[in-house]
């Protein structure tokens, strides 16, 4: 190798990467309280134990009669002594051969264990019930006390995303708020005196050579559909002293800072020696495609903070960054918000056509998953597959995750698949 040439990076597998990166977070603990209707998005901060039982009550699942299955022959007649509904008991217990109205929701009375649905009820009067015994049997169409959640259990895991679901079941258990982890504050810029902020009316072209920056938006998307606060420090200059400086003041309000470009090494980027001038970061060639170069590590705090400040390092092209942030960036501040995140579903679908792939390296490409004629999954790649084509993710729904020891895919071969429904 030439003496003025770099030495070659060691590259990294993705996995190795992940599991770096998950071994070096440290969660928040920072909590407050929050009221129902504003704990969506949030993540609980304590196991939530079901003060009482859900149902409460035995409770009719159906509107129909309540009555003992024991008092029922191949054929019975029983007489219809009253009614319960919701939030109306019936208090008198019925003796052999009774039965009562009851709607769904209401108490079931004591001694009764079935209820017969209105539609399949036979009436012989107005007080009479005929019944077969055929359609009876012990138990039906009762919802138990406790058969939803019961007395003294977890309710809510610590580390739970709170979705319309959860906080439903947490009003259903008569809470009104809920201790939930601090939101984290995220800051974003990007690095580059190409760039130019689409705001303002700054013109781009090829006369002044300068683009548009799109990085920052669509990193401050991908983090507000976490429910993580965005600070916007705006497009800084490839200036050293800037840098630091923006860097060194945000890191003491924030719980991490992610930028794009200027961590490949190149001889204007200068994000790079700055990062390792502000904390332990790592910078990494990773074996995949797009996104090979990333910086990630812990910052130096000047306001002695117990916690660290986390530090990413993206690369400049649009899809990159949002490989590197889905794959890197987004569980790693999963874990630093308290979640118990879980990774991506991953499921199978059928290469429609050929599909080129490097071996011995990972790749992410975008693609368009659908159902063929006979149900089957299928998928094809959506457009171009350069790190610099945003395009083609808004053509795409999926991602292929292709990796190292795979060649190129041949037509009709099964592959693994990410749907951008529940990542992105």
């Amino acid at each position: 190798m030439p003496a003025n040439q770099p030495p070659i990076p060691t590259l990294r597998s993705v996995a190795q990467v992940q599991s770096e990166i998950a071994r070096s977070i440290e969660a928040i603990t920072a909590t407050q309280q929050c009221t129902l209707n504003a704990a969506l998005n949030r993540i609980c901060a304590e196991d939530v134990i079901a003060p009482i039982n859900v149902p409460s009550f035995d409770n009719s699942a159906m509107d129909g009669y309540a009555f003992c299955s024991e008092d029922i022959t191949e054929c019975k007649h029983l007489a219809i002594v009253g009614s319960a509904l919701a939030g109306r008991p019936f208090e008198t217990t019925l003796t052999a051969g009774q039965a009562i109205r009851i709607t769904t929701g209401a108490k079931i009375p004591a001694r009764c264990d079935s209820v017969l649905p209105q539609e399949l009820a036979t009436l012989i009067s107005t007080d009479t019930l005929d019944l077969t015994a055929t359609l009876v049997r012990s138990g039906q169409h009762i919802r138990r006390c406790g058969e939803d959640i019961s007395q003294g259990s977890i309710a809510i895991h610590k580390g739970t995303r709170l979705g319309p679901a959860e906080l439903g079941l947490l009003a259903s258990l008569g809470f009104s708020a809920i201790h939930v982890f601090r939101p984290l504050k995220v800051a974003i810029f990007s690095t580059g005196d190409e760039l130019r902020s689409s705001e303002g009316g700054n013109q781009v072209g090829s006369t002044n050579a300068t683009i548009y920056d799109s990085n920052r938006v669509t990193l401050h998307a991908m983090l507000s559909r976490l429910g993580i606060e965005v600070v916007d420090l705006g497009i800084l200059p490839d200036e050293p002293k800037q840098l630091e400086t923006a860097l060194r003041h945000s890191a003491n309000d924030v719980n991490a800072i992610i930028t794009s470009g200027g961590v490949a090494g190149g001889s204007a980027d200068f994000t790079k020696q700055v990062f390792s001038r502000l904390g332990d970061v790592h910078f990494w060639s990773i074996n995949m495609r797009p996104g090979r170069p990333l910086a990630f590590g812990p910052t130096h705090k000047t306001n002695d903070a117990k916690h660290p400040t986390y530090l990413f390092g993206l690369p400049g092209n649009p899809v990159a960054v949002m490989v590197s942030f889905y794959f890197f960036v987004r569980p790693a501040l999963q874990q630093l918000a308290g979640e118990n995140a879980i990774a991506p579903l991953q499921i199978s679908a059928v290469a429609q056509h050929d599909i080129a792939k490097k071996l011995g390296r990972a790749e992410f490409q975008r693609g368009y998953c659908y159902r063929n004629a006979q149900g089957q999954l299928e998928v094809k790649i959506a457009g171009d597959q350069g790190s610099g084509i945003l395009s083609s993710m808004t053509k795409a729904n999926c991602m292929l995750i292709l990796p190292e020891d795979l060649p190129t895919i041949r037509a009709g071969a099964t592959i693994p698949v990410v749907l951008f429904e529940g990542l992105i």
